[in-house]
């Protein structure tokens, strides 16, 4: 079983429109929704790849409980979510059909309180036993310690689970300093935390500030991963046109699937590129083109990097 964290999860909803114009109305063409969150995503993937997956978070309210209906709907994702009195936010993403573009709107998420957060890490230290491997993905809601992914990695840690990081800014500062197994951020998010924009540069820095092993997305040209036994680039044989949100949760469904299964890190990371670019192809983020992934898993370029981990 692989358990993956989404402290703020979300209702997706999806507008697809002819095409997008500021300050005008649009007809909308079709609309789609479904459970959102970067560790529901996850959860999704690992489960459309053969992985028992258990999704944990913090939900409540009119928007929590249509989260937790729909994700009935999905096989292979056990709901473990637990309730909170405030609100689950939602997010719109606004296709524009002609060119594929997207432009999303976030809301914050629900006030969280301290006995709703002890209830929290007292469920999540239960469903540890027996996982193997844990993701925690996305934001922090309002009300959450800045160091709350911290404590969530000394937990597994403390219960022999390997852990990977996916978070941004100030709780990605923190949660490395907690020694996970894996961090994943963007190119951005690394040159925020290292103030490095040489992406090799700052994932070693990255990897001296506590992470075991830096997975470092490099957008549509693939993944970078430095780590105690060496670094790799990976990269996909051509650029893949599409729709790139979820891109960045499959890849970590990829690298956590790989982990789970011990394979060797440039299968990870090939697994992990292809599962981002066939996601690229797909409607929505929590899905992938799996023809795509297909074709292009065996075409992936895994290299060494000369890179001293």
């Amino acid at each position: 079983m692989i358990l993956t964290v989404t402290l703020n999860a979300a209702l997706d909803i999806t507008y697809r429109v002819p095409r997008l114009r500021p300050h005008h109305s649009h007809r909308v063409s079709e609309v789609i929704e479904r459970p959102g969150g970067k560790g529901l995503n996850v959860a999704r993937v690992l489960a459309t790849l053969g992985h028992e997956a258990v999704a944990t978070g913090l939900v409540g309210g009119a928007t929590g409980a249509a989260l937790r209906d729909q994700l009935n709907a999905y096989p292979g994702v056990t709901d473990a979510f637990v309730p909170i009195a405030g609100t689950t936010r939602r997010t719109v993403g606004l296709v524009d059909t002609s060119s594929g573009d997207t432009t999303q709107l976030n809301e914050p998420g629900p006030q969280v309180t301290p006995a709703e957060w002890a209830a929290f890490a007292d469920r999540y230290a239960e469903l540890l036993d027996g996982a193997a491997a844990v993701a925690l993905c996305g934001s922090l809601p309002p009300g959450l310690p800045v160091g709350a992914y911290a404590q969530l990695i000394r937990t597994a840690r403390t219960a022999e689970v390997p852990v990977l990081l996916d978070t941004s800014g100030e709780p990605l500062r923190r949660g490395i300093a907690a020694r996970p197994d894996i961090v994943k951020p963007n190119a951005e998010e690394l040159a925020q935390l290292t103030g490095s924009t040489e992406p090799v540069r700052a994932a070693r820095d990255a990897r001296r500030r506590g992470a075991h092993a830096v997975a470092a997305s490099l957008g549509p040209d693939g993944l970078l991963a430095v780590t105690g036994d060496g670094a790799w680039r990976a990269s996909p044989p051509s650029r893949i046109a599409g729709n790139p949100t979820g891109a960045g949760d499959s890849a970590v469904a990829g690298l956590l699937s790989g982990l789970a299964e011990g394979l060797p890190w440039p299968e990870r990371l090939a697994r992990a590129v292809a599962l981002s670019a066939a996601t690229v192809r797909a409607p929505v983020a929590g899905e992938y083109d799996a023809a795509t992934y297909d074709e292009l898993l065996p075409k992936v370029r895994v290299a060494s990097h000369p890179a001293a981990a």
